[in-house]
């Protein structure tokens, strides 16, 4: 049975999740949020008061961490670290920085990039991260690029962190999306950018039901 990979790449507020979700929905794929998985990742290290820049110290820690991902009845998928379920704490502003850092190390990725193979492997999947039509699944199926200006990624965040009663100001929550851009975009390993063989899909002018349709439409034209 050959399984199809979908590549939903972008920075930080695009959307991505809530669309990757939807799309993998309609198609009855599994959905696979690399950010959430990252975030996880963040989250430990913060939890043991470490750098998350701290290269040779993270990867120490790394043998006391065990992630699991779940899709529950909700139909969210749930992050577990070390058995607890952490699915809304790692959705603080705090640990985007903490993720973006600790995504940068090698030995974060390679603890991680066998895992998020293995699930395309065995499972037609709709995958969005920073770096996975480039680095995790050079060979998906269908790229596509995910972006809008700043100010829209933060006003939908800043809503977002509202619904979970976050306090943070608009301003706030935009200066934590240019810092996260330029952190991703500047690392070393797997940079931000887009695929050679990506389609660019900008929703700043879209509502969510106009990005999900213009989305569908790119998968429909390449898979049929």
């Amino acid at each position: 049975m050959s399984f199809v990979s979908i590549a939903l790449d972008g920075p930080s507020g695009a959307g991505k999740s809530t669309l990757a979700r939807r799309l993998a929905e309609t198609l009855g794929y599994l959905y696979v949020d690399t950010g959430a998985i990252y975030r996880t990742v963040g989250l430990w290290v913060r939890r043991q008061s470490c750098d998350p820049g701290e290269e040779a110290a993270v990867s120490a820690l790394l043998g006391r961490l065990e992630i699991r991902m779940q899709v529950e009845q909700d139909g969210v998928q749930h992050m577990y670290l070390n058995g607890e379920d952490v699915t809304g704490q790692i959705r603080e502003p705090e640990i985007s920085m903490y993720a973006s850092a600790v995504s940068a190390l090698p030995p974060v990725r390679a603890f991680l990039l066998e895992m998020q193979r293995q699930l395309a492997r065995t499972h037609s999947v709709v995958m969005d991260g920073r770096d996975i039509g480039t680095v995790v699944l050079p060979d998906a199926t269908v790229k596509i690029f995910l972006t809008a200006v700043p100010e829209v990624r933060a006003r939908r965040r800043w809503l977002e962190l509202r619904e979970r009663g976050n306090t943070d100001s608009y301003e706030q929550v935009l200066q934590d999306v240019i810092r996260r851009d330029e952190q991703d975009r500047n690392r070393a390993i797997a940079p931000l950018r887009q695929a050679e063989d990506a389609v660019l899909l900008d929703t700043s002018g879209l509502d969510l039901e106009e990005s999900s349709r213009a989305l569908l439409e790119i998968v429909k034209e390449k898979i049929g």
